[in-house]
C-alpha cells in the first residue's frame, strides 16, 4: 500500500476485481516514478495514464485529452488520458468502487462543498485547482491522504450509511474530510521545508478540522471533546521519556513514518489551540491568512508561521514563547500551593514523566506556561509563568482553578483539600465541561505516575456520580479503564472490586438514559447513551446484559434492525463475552457478509471479546489470512485487550509469527509499529516486560524502534504504578465496600 499499487474489491458476482491507487507520502513517490522525492523540491507534473478503455482514470487535475494508443505491452488498444496543469472550475465529486453504494458518499460530498468554500473565505485564498475528487480506496493503510485535488480515503472514513454507522462514525468522517481539505492549503499550497516541520501540516490540519467542525455543527460541542481526545493523546505520548519535540530532527527515511504520531498531530494542534487563546481567535486566523498568502506555492519553516502570527498579535512575543514549546520535548506539571495569609498561590513547574522519575538533566526547560487563572471574577488569560516558580495573588481562595478550559499543555497538581473543593465547585456549576473533564484527566495521570495516590482519583470519581455531561463521563470511564487495565494481571478479588466500582457508578445513569434511539436524539445524546450502555454492560449490569443478549438473539435470527448502530459493537462484545462458539460464528459470519465497511469493522473489532482459548486462536488466525486486509490487522488484535487470555495469546502470536507479520507489514509501513504497540501494550508484569525486551533484542528494529521504545516506557510506568499503589487501591476498595469479603 505504497507508491502506485493494486488493491481489490468484489464485483457484482462476488469475483475479485482490481483497481490501482497511490500513497506517496512520505517517501513513496520514488516507488512509482523517478523523481526528487523531498518536500522542498516542489515541481509541476503532467500526468498521463494509459489504461483499458472501460476504466475510470483520476489524477490531481482534470482531464486535458483522451486518445487511443497501441499498447506495447499487451499488443491491444488502450486509452491515454492526459491531465491538465492549469485551473478552471471546481467541481467536487466522490468516487467509490462498484461494490459500494455511492449514495453513502453524499454526507462527505455536501460537507466538502461547504468546507471548501469556508476555507477559501477563512484563508483569503481561493482553492487553486480545477476540481476536487475524493476517492474511497479498499486497501489503504492510512485514514486518508491529502493528494492535491484527489484525496484518497479508507472507505470507512468517507462513506457514511446512517442505517449502519453511529454518531461517532459520522463525526470521525466529518473531522477526516475537513482535516484533508485543510491540507489543500496547509501542506499542498504551502509546504514545510523538510520533515522536521511535519507538524505545520498535521497540527494545523487537525486544529482546523475541529475549528470548522464547530462552525458547521455547533451542537456537537466538539471543543468540549477536544480536551479528552486530542489534548489527552498529546499529553499521554509526551509524558514518555521516548517522546520527541514537535519540531523533531529526522535523519533517516525510515524515521519519517514514525513521526506521524500524536506529537505531530495532537500536540501540534494543541500548541495552536493554546496560541489562539493567547492571541485571540480573530488575530490568530488573520495571522494564518497572512502566512498562506505570503508563502503560497513555497516551502516554509516554523519560524515563518511565528512571523506571520507575531504580525497579527499586537506585539506579543510569539516566537520566543512558542519556540520553547515546539523545540523541546515534554511538558510540565504545575504544582499549586496556597498561602491564605497572603491570599496568594505559588506555582512551580517541573517536567512531567509518566514514570515519575525525572532526572535533573531532563528538567532544564522552563516553559512559558499560560496559567488561565479562573476565579469568580472571570479568567485571567494574560497570566503567564515564565520562571521555575512564582507567586500570584488570588482575589478569593475559596474558589480558583488553574488552566481554565484546559487550553494549556500541562498537568496541574493540587492539594487533596483543593481537589475536594474543586469537586464541590463542579457540582455547584462553577466549572465548565472542559474544566471538569480536564481536572479528572489530570488527577488520573498524576496518580498513575506517582505524584498522587490512586485512592485520591478513586475518591474524586465517585463524587461525580451525578455528573450530567457526556464528555465528563467519557473521561471518568477512561480513567477507570486505565486502572482496570493496569490491574489486569492482579488477583481476581481486586479486579472484581474495580468492576463493581464501575458498575455502581454507571448503573443509574445508564438505566436513566436507556438504550433505545429515536430521531429526536441529538448527536451528543446518541453518544452518551452508547457510552453508558457499554460501560454498564462491560461491568456486568444484569439489566443491560439481558437487553444485549435479547438484541443479539434477534439479530442473529435475521432481524438486522434489532441492534442500533450506536451500540452494535457493545452488544457484540457482551454477547461474545457471555456466550460461546455459536455467538462467535454469528459475528464472524456478519463480518463476511456485511455490506458496509463500518459494519465489517464493528464485527472484526469485537471478535476478540470471546475469552475461550480456541476462539482466541481462531481470531488470531484471521489476522494473517486473506479474509482480513493488511490495513485491518490491528482491529482483531485490539479486540483481545479486554482479558488476560487474549493479551497473553496475542503476544505469543506475534512472537511465533514475527517473520510473517513483517513480510505482510514491511518496516517502512507505520502499521508495523502499531501492531507491536498493540501486542505489547497491555502487558504489565516484570516477567512480561523482560520477555518483550529479550524478544526484540536481536531483531532489526528499523521502522518501529520509536514505537517499541514508547511501548516499553508505558510498560515500565505501569509496572511502577502497580508497585506503588497496589496496597493503596486494595485498601480503598475494601474501606468503601467494593471488595468482597469472600
Amino acid at each position: 500500500m505504497a507508491g502506485f499499487y493494486r488493491c481489490s474489491y468484489k464485483g457484482a458476482n462476488g469475483e475479485n476485481k482490481y483497481m490501482a491507487s497511490s500513497q506517496m507520502e512520505p517517501t513513496d513517490a520514488r516507488r512509482a516514478f523517478p523523481c526528487f522525492d523531498e518536500p522542498s523540491l516542489k515541481a509541476q507534473f503532467t500526468v498521463t495514464l494509459i489504461a483499458d478503455k472501460n476504466l475510470t482514470c483520476l489524477s490531481n487535475m482534470d482531464v486535458a485529452s483522451e486518445t487511443e494508443v497501441h499498447s506495447q505491452i499487451t499488443g491491444g488498444m488502450k486509452k491515454a488520458v492526459k491531465f491538465t496543469k492549469s485551473p478552471l472550475i471546481v467541481p467536487i465529486r466522490v468516487y467509490a468502487p462498484p461494490d459500494q453504494n455511492i449514495e453513502h458518499g453524499r454526507f462527505s460530498l455536501d460537507l466538502a462543498a461547504k468546507t471548501l468554500e469556508f476555507y477559501e473565505k477563512t484563508f483569503g485564498s481561493e482553492f487553486p485547482l480545477p476540481k476536487m475528487d475524493m476517492v474511497a480506496v479498499p486497501d489503504f493503510s492510512a485514514g486518508a491522504m491529502e493528494n492535491w485535488g484527489l484525496i484518497t480515503y479508507r472507505i470507512v472514513d468517507v462513506l457514511y450509511d446512517e442505517s449502519s454507522a453511529g454518531a461517532a462514525a459520522k463525526q470521525r468522517i466529518a473531522e477526516t474530510v475537513q482535516h484533508e481539505l485543510a491540507h489543500q492549503w496547509f501542506g499542498n499550497l504551502v509546504t514545510m521545508d523538510f520533515w522536521d516541520g511535519l507538524w505545520l501540516n498535521e497540527g494545523f490540519a487537525t486544529w482546523m478540522s475541529w475549528y470548522s467542525c464547530n462552525v458547521f455543527y455547533p451542537e456537537w460541542k466538539v471543543w468540549e471533546s477536544y480536551v479528552i481526545d486530542n489534548l489527552q493523546m498529546a499529553l499521554s505520548l509526551d509524558s514518555l521519556r521516548s517522546s520527541h519535540p514537535v519540531e523533531v530532527p529526522v535523519y533517516r527515511a525510515d524515521e519519517i513514518s514514525q513521526i506521524f504520531d500524536a506529537i505531530s498531530y495532537s500536540k501540534g494542534s494543541s500548541v495552536l489551540r493554546m496560541i489562539s487563546k493567547y492571541m485571540g481567535e480573530e488575530n490568530f486566523i488573520q495571522g494564518v491568512r497572512d502566512y498562506i498568502q505570503k508563502h503560497a506555492y513555497k516551502n516554509t519553516k516554523t519560524a515563518d508561521l511565528w512571523e506571520a502570527l507575531t504580525g497579527a498579535s499586537n506585539g506579543k512575543p510569539i516566537q520566543s514563547v512558542m519556540d520553547i514549546w515546539t523545540k523541546n520535548v515534554g511538558f510540565p506539571v504545575i504544582t499549586v500551593t496556597e498561602d491564605a495569609s497572603k491570599s496568594s498561590i505559588s506555582v512551580k513547574q517541573n517536567r512531567f514523566l509518566r514514570t515519575g522519575d525525572v532526572k535533573p538533566e531532563e528538567d532544564k526547560t522552563i516553559f512559558p506556561v499560560m496559567l488561565g487563572l479562573k476565579t469568580r471574577e472571570g479568567i485571567n488569560e494574560a497570566l503567564m509563568l515564565t520562571s521555575r516558580e512564582a507567586e500570584f495573588k488570588v482575589p478569593d481562595l475559596d474558589f480558583f482553578k488553574v488552566n481554565a478550559d484546559h487550553s494549556g499543555i500541562y498537568r496541574t497538581s493540587y492539594s487533596p483539600e483543593r481537589l475536594r473543593k474543586l469537586g464541590k465547585a463542579a457540582k455547584d456549576g462553577l466549572l465548565t465541561v472542559e474544566d471538569r473533564a480536564g481536572m479528572i484527566a489530570d488527577a488520573g495521570a498524576l496518580a498513575s505516575s506517582g505524584y498522587q495516590k490512586t485512592s485520591g482519583i478513586l475518591s474524586l470519581l465517585v463524587g461525580f456520580d451525578t455528573e450530567p455531561q457526556f464528555v465528563v463521563w467519557n473521561e471518568i470511564l477512561t480513567r477507570i479503564g486505565s486502572i482496570r487495565g493496569a490491574w489486569m494481571f492482579e488477583d481476581s478479588k481486586t479486579k472484581d472490586a474495580l468492576k463493581e466500582l464501575q458498575r455502581s457508578l454507571v448503573t443509574a445513569k445508564a438505566h436513566a438514559l436507556g438504550w433505545s434511539f429515536s430521531t429526536g436524539d441529538d448527536h451528543v445524546l446518541q453518544q452518551f447513551k452508547a457510552l453508558m450502555f457499554s460501560a454498564a454492560g462491560s461491568s456486568g449490569d444484569q439489566k443491560v446484559v439481558a437487553a444485549a443478549k435479547d438484541m443479539f438473539s434477534r439479530f442473529a435470527s435475521g432481524d438486522r434492525s434489532a441492534i442500533h448502530p450506536n451500540i452494535r459493537g457493545s452488544v457484540f462484545d457482551i454477547a461474545l463475552r457471555e456466550g460461546g462458539e455459536k455467538e462467535y460464528n454469528a459475528v464472524l459470519e456478519w463480518y463476511r457478509v456485511a455490506s458496509t465497511s463500518a459494519e465489517k469493522n464493528t464485527a472484526l473489532r469485537t471478535l476478540g471479546s470471546a475469552e475461550n482459548s480456541e476462539l482466541i486462536q481462531k481470531t488470531l488466525s484471521l489476522c494473517l489470512s486473506d479474509e482480513v486486509r493488511a490495513q485491518d490487522i490491528y482491529m482483531p488484535l485490539s479486540g483481545l485487550r479486554g482479558h488476560t487470555n487474549g493479551i497473553t495469546a496475542r503476544w505469543a502470536w506475534l512472537k511465533q509469527n514475527w517473520e510473517a507479520v513483517t513480510k505482510r507489514l514491511p518496516p517502512e509501513f507505520s502499521m508495523l509499529g502499531s501492531v507491536v504497540q498493540i501486542c505489547t501494550g497491555s502487558l504489565s508484569t516484570d516477567a512480561q516486560i523482560q520477555d518483550v525486551v529479550s524478544f526484540f533484542k536481536d531483531k532489526d528494529q528499523k521502522g518501529f524502534d520509536r514505537s517499541l521504545q514508547q511501548s516499553l516506557d508505558s510498560l515500565y510506568a505501569k509496572a511502577g504504578w502497580l508497585k506503588r499503589d497496589r496496597a493503596d487501591v486494595e485498601d480503598w476498595l475494601s474501606k468503601n465496600g467494593y471488595m468482597s469479603s469472600k
